[in-house]
């Protein structure tokens, strides 16, 4: 018999007590909590749980996302694999669902709700209203992901509202993502059934939507960071809020997860229990995850900290399985056999060139620590005739190339990046994920693109005749490598765009959701400049 016996200090969020205590778990599920008077120095509290994330976005497989995140202990995630999913569709999220059962982690993926994201962009796929009811049957899909078509929900789009029906017939959660969504938009959109939002930018707007029985994920991502503006929501409403992540890069994710939240929440003063059920607790309640909470009857789910301060995880229990010790990962890295599509052209330079159509133009205004960008009009540099980067003004170009099929790139001009040399391209380009680049020249910009087209996906900086890369074999997304080549590997590549001269926090991030519509105010798709206030496209050159 595989009895384990650990004493230590349970922390109970419910009673909101600290008690030595002895836990028996036998066959992965505890069987017995004993009063113990032996002393212990550590604390157990119930597994740390990513309310909302996008493996993908860690450049892992989910097996390899795991294996880092237990060490943080983390031992479960709500994970919607749409990322994917407009790559390949259904078979993206097929695979994701079989590397993630090679692993003892608990994986919550939901089914992709818009694939594409919108009309406005080229995807390599659809998923279809069939296709997310047979998803959505499947045992291992918890609930619908972010219903991002907001539009469509609120003028009652009959696909839209099918997918949310089908779900919520089957007893599965809605994820949202509202945007800057407020007063009646706020009450429309959450009428549909939908029951959680993770894109709050600001104390009033969570409140708008706490008001109408949404809840609210504090995200923290490696570009997307809310923590600091809705983290005392904690105290107020601890029934109502979770913790996560949404986009997180490997060199974060190496370094920590949902515990540093944890840990700057208690700092700033919240309530101990209500971080923990912020961590963890509401979560599992929400999704009604397979996951343990640390009572009689459930599964040897948890975590063994050091402090109850900086929520250092000592060891890491998965149905009584120990994952990770002393921040070494007990998870094996395991062989990944890529699927990808990818068949873009060459890009060159005369296809990057743009004619300027007046002396003044809309350049969309990156914003760092955000996901919304702005719109600016500045003069046009102009030689021979062609609208020109011109990095003293911070205006660099911007372009998306197709991936999916042969294209001329569109191209716009972006300000907030800060490059004074060189090139950055990547494959990952929320959500449809074709190339996207930004540089001070054209080529630079081509060499990057071109780069990232012979890997068949990945990141790459390019500047006279210097070049790095990160290859993403998987869907040109994920690596098929261990988080430690591919964090080393990143921030190699980060160290040089900082050298070119960004100041971003996380510029391969920021540039990937330059690509995303869904988020105003303007972005830019492989089929162009698009308002995304207005939702539809708008001209450079005014």
């Amino acid at each position: 018999m595989d009895i384990k016996r650990i004493v230590a200090n349970i922390v109970d969020a419910d009673r909101q007590t600290i008690v030595p205590r002895e836990v028996i778990v036998d066959a992965g599920t505890i069987v017995d909590i004993r009063a113990t008077s032996q002393a212990s120095s550590t604390f157990l509290i119930p597994g740390f749980v990513d309310a909302h994330v996008h493996v993908e976005s860690s450049m892992l497989v989910p097996a390899e996302f795991a294996r880092a995140a237990v060490v943080h202990g983390t031992i479960g995630s709500v994970s919607d694999p749409h990322e994917i999913g407009n790559v390949l569709g259904v078979a993206g999220v097929e695979f994701m669902l079989l590397n993630a059962a090679t692993v003892p982690f608990k994986f919550c993926f939901g089914a992709p709700s818009c694939v594409p994201a919108t009309t406005y962009e080229t995807a390599g796929a659809e998923i279809t209203v069939a296709e997310v009811r047979a998803l959505l049957r499947d045992p291992r899909i918890g609930y619908l992901s972010e219903v991002m078509n907001f539009p469509g929900v609120l003028r009652g789009d009959p696909d839209m509202l099918a997918k949310i029906a089908a779900a919520l017939e089957l007893g599965k959660p809605v994820d949202g993502h509202a945007p800057g969504l407020r007063g009646k938009q706020a009450k429309d959109y959450f009428a549909a059934g939908i029951s959680t939002d993770h894109e709050c930018f600001s104390k009033p707007e969570a409140l708008d939507k706490l008001a109408v029985g949404c809840k609210i994920a504090i995200r923290e991502g490696s570009a997307a960071r809310n923590f600091q503006e809705l983290y005392e929501l904690i105290n107020d409403f601890p029934n109502d809020v979770m913790f996560c992540s949404d986009d997180k890069h490997p060199d974060e994710l190496i370094l920590g997860h949902i515990n540093h939240l944890a840990s700057r929440a208690v700092q700033g003063g919240m309530d101990l229990f209500k971080v923990i059920r912020a961590a963890s607790l509401n979560a599992i309640e929400h999704y009604q995850l397979p996951i343990g909470r640390l009572r009689i009857g459930d599964p040897a789910d948890f975590v063994e900290l050091v402090d109850l301060t900086n929520f250092l995880a000592h060891r890491v229990f998965i149905n009584g399985q120990l994952v990770a010790e002393r921040g070494q990962s007990l998870i094996k890295t395991s062989q990944v056999q890529p699927i990808n599509r990818f068949e873009a052209r060459w890009c060159t330079l005369d296809s990057l060139a743009v004619a300027a159509a007046t002396n003044n133009m809309v350049v969309i205004r990156a914003l760092d620590g955000q996901l919304i960008t702005q719109r600016a009009t500045v003069p046009v540099v102009k030689q021979a005739g062609q609208a020109m980067s011109d990095p003293d003004s911070d205006v660099l170009k911007l372009v998306v190339l197709n991936r999916y099929r042969e294209a001329r790139p569109a191209v716009a001009f972006i300000q907030g990046f800060g490059l004074k040399r060189g090139a950055l391209a990547s494959s990952v380009a929320h959500d449809s994920h074709n190339i996207i680049a930004v540089g001070v020249d054209d080529h630079s910009i081509c060499q990057a693109i071109n780069r990232v087209i012979s890997m068949q996906g990945g990141l790459a900086v390019s500047h006279g005749d210097a070049m790095l890369d990160l290859p993403l074999p998987v869907a040109g997304l994920m690596s098929t490598e261990p988080i430690e080549w591919v964090s080393q590997r990143y921030c190699l590549l980060d160290a040089e765009v900082r050298k070119m001269g960004s100041q971003l926090r996380a510029p391969f991030m920021t540039l990937s959701f330059m690509a995303l519509l869904v988020i105003p105010e303007l972005k830019l798709s492989d089929q162009g400049l698009f308002d995304g206030q207005l939702f539809q496209f708008t001209n450079t050159f005014v």
